[in-house]
């Protein structure tokens, strides 16, 4: 009887841990490097790695990834199909939508990128004008007035719309495109992957838009926005941010440093 009363006391125990245990589900959608393929078994990119580092840390919640799309996102946030996003751009379209806006205190930019060819230089981003444009369908870009209309992009930028960055920059060697517009954290990594084709690129010194990323929490999430970025600036003193955003070439900002960017949207 006291081995029974003993078992039974350990499985009560056990379930009110994982009663006390909760989910808080983040939406991703394919946004290389920060995450690639999350409906695929194969999800890769920073934020898996962050969902880890975050979980690793405490026991009071789990944190899991949700599927969604980057033109879908904003509206399944709403509908409460998931709890928080990371990597949301202040002006990217949801002022709209209820949520907690959490400052990550990270910054990327995208940057135009062209073909090597003899005689053109930095010059020829000047001017857009008439240029065939390898764009991500989607995203919002500064030159076009943020405005991710496909035909509006089709209209007046010659835009050939993909979901690839890869697709893009290989339109540009195959010269079936003029210019693209890449997030500069992947071209980074496409660099260092892919040296021989980065050697046939010119990469502008002009950038179309900065961004300093936020997460957005939505109202009534499991976890409240001072928890949330308790934890985050715990990854950040003992390291974990430092190694996972340095590895994409990432900057992270001090805390107590204002933006020196202006964020737009992507």
């Amino acid at each position: 009887m006291l081995l029974k009363a003993l078992l039974l006391g350990l499985m009560l125990s056990a379930a009110c841990f994982a009663q006390a245990v909760e989910e808080v589900r983040v939406g991703a959608y394919h946004f290389p490097p920060y995450a690639i393929k999350p409906e695929s078994q194969q999800v890769g990119g920073l934020l898996p790695e962050l969902l880890q580092a975050l979980n690793q840390l405490q026991s009071d919640y789990r944190f899991t990834l949700v599927a969604t799309s980057v033109m879908r996102r904003y509206r399944d946030m709403q509908s409460g199909r998931f709890d928080l996003m990371f990597f949301e751009s202040p002006g990217w379209g949801w002022q709209g939508v209820p949520h907690a806006p959490l400052d990550l205190r990270i910054e990327d930019a995208e940057v135009y990128v062209t073909r090597q060819q003899a005689g053109r230089d930095e010059s020829y981003f000047d001017d857009l004008k008439g240029k065939r444009m390898a764009l991500y369908s989607g995203y919002h870009y500064g030159f076009a007035g943020f405005n991710s209309d496909k035909q509006f992009l089709t209209d007046n930028f010659r835009a050939v719309l993909t979901y690839s960055h890869d697709s893009n920059l290989n339109m540009l060697l195959r010269d079936r495109a003029d210019v693209a517009v890449i997030t500069r954290s992947y071209l980074r990594a496409y660099q260092q992957r892919y040296p021989e084709q980065s050697r046939a690129l010119l990469i502008s010194e002009r950038v179309d838009q900065y961004y300093r990323h936020h997460a957005l929490l939505r109202p009534r999430a499991p976890i409240q926005p001072e928890q949330f970025m308790a934890l985050y600036e715990a990854l950040h003193d003992n390291g974990a941010l430092e190694k996972i955003f340095s590895r994409y070439q990432i900057r992270v900002v001090p805390a107590a440093a204002d933006s020196s960017t202006t964020a737009t949207t992507d």
